[in-house]
């Protein structure tokens, strides 16, 4: 829901700033863009819709605009996507005990009801207006049954005699109806042009000849679709009131454009005669319901006149006038491609990374974790092979919670807050809540304890900027610490997904992170959890508390067997059981045991 709600909030700024855009550019540039263009602007508004669906990575944009959003982060570095980092090999002296899971409980800010009751609002609003959609198509049904085919030949001929003018080659159905009191054209794949069942006897031919250019001049230009295209707006943004502004104004500037492109069939005599024939229909606007799908000649009295005046003052556009139309269209393309698809990325990127998939073996493990959603992944150095069970949930990031200590300690390591021989912090008499944390510890024991306080007391001597850089180095998740400095780790803005904790720790093994070997020996020493000769099981477990509840259990080491070395990591959340590191152990414990590694 949260992703939903960011991603409808970040694409409603972006439809909001093109609209104040518009605006601005129509108001600003009134008289150096033309009729045409003042309508056309709108349609750059559509753009937004698309952003949700359009396959950037196919583009071979998801990395590039990943990389141009992790500018705007609080890091201002660039991120990498889909490369295996590597990491150092080192033995030790094994401590047999297995890890502690001890973790503690963060109050959620934002309660899931809130963000639940936010998706729930936005989702009525929807069904309302589709309930309204269908009932325009419903109305719109009704007039195609009630219509009947005008068999009078003159009228018949006059209507492909304009068809040509305009030059529409497609088939028109050309009917009446007593429910309308105005003609109005709808349909995108088979267009119809209704008029009310007295036009043959209240109009001339002539004027009727007006009443068909204007109508088919909407099919030419595709207004049919606009209009389907703009309800589907109002549909997804129907709380933000730009948008029905902006429909409104749409529609003056549709039939604006629409005369225009009539006048310019025209010549000067029937300007007069074109402009007579649309005062007939002056107040005579079609229902609410109708004008969603269709366009008509009528209107209100208000949009009658402008549209006079429009007439009266008409002049064929200029060379030069069409040239800054283009500049104006120019501009604003610019502008949606920045906004459009780096609204998208700002809303998803950060929580998914983009792995490239190479030499990757996707596998059904789900018996393993049964009551959770979750996902394993298997990295074999030596083959560089990954098995991954659950594709998507393997590139999702969450947050890392305790297994962010193995780097915690090795940033402290390398900025010599301690050292290799001197890692003992003092307890400052506190009570905790595991008495296993009320006592002094080093670097093994607090890695064995989970100690919060040991590993939140080395983040404050390394300094917020200092460690903006360590976690640049070594690329970790969506690398923000923009949280406390106590907590940002724990279920906090710090994220990362399985596929990247797998790669960070065959950087770390491999010594390709860029630490200095001993401090990396070191870090590796602390996850040692099992040593039976034949092979050694390093690993750290992470919990993830939500108000009291485990919602998010990590597992995540490596196994040195004699020259191979296999990366893993566990991440399960809640689904009615409790989440913890605890049993993402025993769920990774199982499946390496069944696969012969462990």
């Amino acid at each position: 829901m949260d992703v939903v709600i960011q991603q409808l909030l970040l694409s409603t700024i972006a439809v909001s700033l093109l609209i104040c855009t518009i605006l601005l550019l129509k108001k600003v540039l009134t008289k150096h863009l033309s009729v045409k263009a003042h309508y056309r602007i709108w349609l750059f508004l559509f753009v937004p819709l698309l952003a949700s669906v359009l396959p950037w990575k196919f583009f071979g944009l998801s990395e590039g605009l990943q990389s141009l959003q992790s500018l705007l982060t609080f890091s201002d570095k660039t991120m990498s996507h889909g490369e295996a980092i590597s990491g150092a090999t080192a033995s030790q002296e094994a401590d047999t005990e297995i890890m502690r899971d001890f973790s503690i409980s963060v109050n959620n800010t934002t309660p899931a009801i809130v963000h639940d009751s936010l998706f729930a609002v936005w989702m009525i609003g929807m069904i309302v207006c589709l309930g309204f959609f269908f009932y325009s198509n419903y109305q719109i049904s009704r007039l195609k049954k009630s219509a009947v085919t005008i068999n009078n030949t003159r009228v018949n001929e006059l209507l492909e005699e304009c068809k040509q003018a305009v030059g529409i080659k497609r088939k028109i159905i050309l009917k009446e109806t007593g429910l309308i009191t105005t003609p109005i054209t709808f349909g995108v794949m088979q267009p119809y042009i209704l008029v009310p069942t007295n036009m043959q006897e209240a109009f001339t031919i002539k004027e009727m000849k007006y009443v068909f250019l204007h109508e088919l001049t909407h099919h030419r230009n595709k207004d049919m679709l606009v209009n389907y295209l703009m309800w589907i707006l109002q549909i997804v943004y129907w709380f933000n009131p730009l948008v029905w502004y902006a429909q409104k104004r749409l529609r003056m500037d549709r039939e604006l454009a629409c005369d225009d492109s009539v006048l310019n069939l025209l010549d000067e005599a029937g300007y007069l005669e074109y402009g007579h024939t649309i005062i007939h229909f002056a107040g005579n606007k079609q229902g609410k319901s109708f004008e969603l799908f269709a366009s008509g000649i009528g209107g209100t009295k208000k949009q009658i006149k402008q549209r006079i005046l429009h007439i009266a003052s008409f002049s064929k556009e200029s060379s030069l006038l069409k040239w800054k139309s283009k500049a104006v269209y120019l501009f604003l393309s610019v502008l949606v491609l920045c906004i459009t698809p780096l609204t998208t990325v700002l809303a998803t990127s950060n929580d998914v990374f983009h792995f490239n998939g190479k030499n990757t073996t996707y596998e059904d493990l789900s018996s393993y974790f049964e009551g959770y959603k979750g996902s394993f992944v298997l990295y074999d150095a030596a083959s560089e092979q990954y098995q991954i069970y659950n594709q998507e949930r393997s590139k999702k990031r969450v947050s890392p919670d305790s297994t962010y200590k193995i780097y915690s300690g090795l940033f402290a390591l390398e900025a010599n807050v301690i050292s290799n021989l001197e890692s003992e912090q003092k307890w400052n008499g506190q009570q905790n809540p595991y008495k296993e944390w009320d006592k002094d510890h080093n670097l093994s024991s607090a890695m064995r304890n989970s100690v919060n306080w040991y590993f939140q007391n080395l983040d404050k001597e390394v300094g917020r900027q200092q460690l903006h850089a360590y976690f640049d180095q070594i690329n970790y998740g969506n690398k923000d610490i923009s949280g406390d400095l106590e907590n940002y780790w724990m279920e906090s803005t710090l994220k990362i997904s399985p596929i990247e904790q797998v790669q960070l720790l065959h950087g770390l093994s491999e010594n390709k992170l860029g630490f200095k070997a001993e401090n990396v020996q070191t870090i590796k020493d602390t996850l040692l959890l099992d040593d039976d000769h034949n092979s050694q099981l390093y690993g750290k477990t992470g919990t993830g508390t939500i108000n009291e509840q485990d919602v998010n259990g990590w597992f995540v080491g490596f196994i040195e067997k004699g020259k191979h070395s296999y990366y893993f990591a566990v991440n399960i959340q809640n689904n009615g059981k409790e989440a913890s590191g605890s049993e993402a152990m025993k769920i990774a414990k199982q499946i390496l045991k069944d696969k012969k590694l462990y």
